[in-house]
């Protein structure tokens, strides 16, 4: 008699869709309570669009909005800058072995430690610093720093492992044909680079938005940001208001993921088309090079 084999591609399958449904049912369910017409209870009471003209009638919601918005961007462009600089660094120099691991270790700490931790850190850190320059006030100022301080290990780590597919004999050659460093670094390292970039960039800001614990500790008065006025909102009840800001946060997150993914295969196909005309345009001896696909 023949056994029946079992198709295990079927059951991964059928896990597959099931983790999915547990992961979105609960933004579902804000998207469905954010059009409801009544502030209080799940009861179904009529579709409305209401709780969003209020919502862009809160002063304190766009207020509160437009501070992560400058913060988010303002630490991602400045994490993005360094973790991109720090990855370079750590790719092209020899360090010796015991000097490399403290280095990594250093750069991995900010992941793996505690929220709680680094919120405590950063502020006893501020309030010293603060005896000497008053910018070191609870404020935007000390909130960017604060955020760029476990942004950059995000990015660095996001580059590092894109360097580490990159062929050296890339680099060996352009020395070899007389390329000075910015022309094979504008025209070789950074296109190729560019994808990873944006995608540390966009770990890094999402990051921003999503922070609470950190941001709790540093914010000033006049720097109160989304997460913070949602925890705040919770004393006083969920209202329909945060249900539609969700909503909104969470169609503009999914919009900005599909353009991100349609730039960034738009940049691959660009960048090795660039670094394939700047390999050429260096030499002829370029042309015995292979380039990975």
């Amino acid at each position: 008699m023949q056994k029946r084999r079992i198709n295990y591609n079927v059951i991964i399958a059928i896990i597959s869709y099931f983790c999915l449904v547990i992961l979105y049912i609960p933004c579902v369910a804000v998207m469905v309570t954010s059009f409801n017409d009544t502030r209080f209870g799940l009861s179904w009471r009529g579709f409305t669009f209401r709780w969003y003209s209020q919502l862009f009638e809160n002063e304190y919601i766009l207020e509160a909005a437009l501070n992560s918005l400058i913060v988010a961007t303002t630490s991602t462009i400045v994490a993005t800058i360094l973790g991109t600089a720090l990855a370079l660094g750590l790719y092209r120099a020899n360090f010796p072995n015991f000097f490399g691991r403290i280095i990594r270790l250093s750069i991995n700490l900010p992941i793996v430690v505690p929220d709680i931790i680094m919120a405590v850190a950063l502020s006893v850190a501020f309030g010293f610093f603060r005896a000497f320059a008053p910018i070191f006030e609870m404020g935007m100022f000390t909130l960017v720093l604060s955020h760029v301080t476990f942004q950059i290990s995000f990015v660095t780590l996001t580059v590092r492992s894109r360097l580490a597919t990159l062929d050296k004999d890339l680099d060996v050659a352009a020395k070899d044909l007389n390329a000075y460093f910015f022309y094979s670094f504008r025209r070789i390292t950074l296109p190729l680079l560019t994808p990873s970039i944006i995608a540390g960039a966009m770990l890094a800001f999402t990051l921003s938005l999503d922070d609470f614990i950190i941001s709790f500790f540093i914010h000033g008065p006049e720097s109160v940001t989304l997460p913070i006025y949602i925890f705040a909102s919770l004393k006083r009840g969920i209202t329909p208001e945060i249900h539609a800001l969700s909503t909104v946060i969470l169609a503009a997150t999914i919009v900005l993921i599909i353009v991100a993914e349609r730039l960034a295969t738009v940049l691959i196909k660009r960048s090795k088309k660039e670094v394939k005309d700047a390999l050429d345009d260096i030499g002829e001896k370029v042309g015995d090079l292979g380039l990975p696909g």
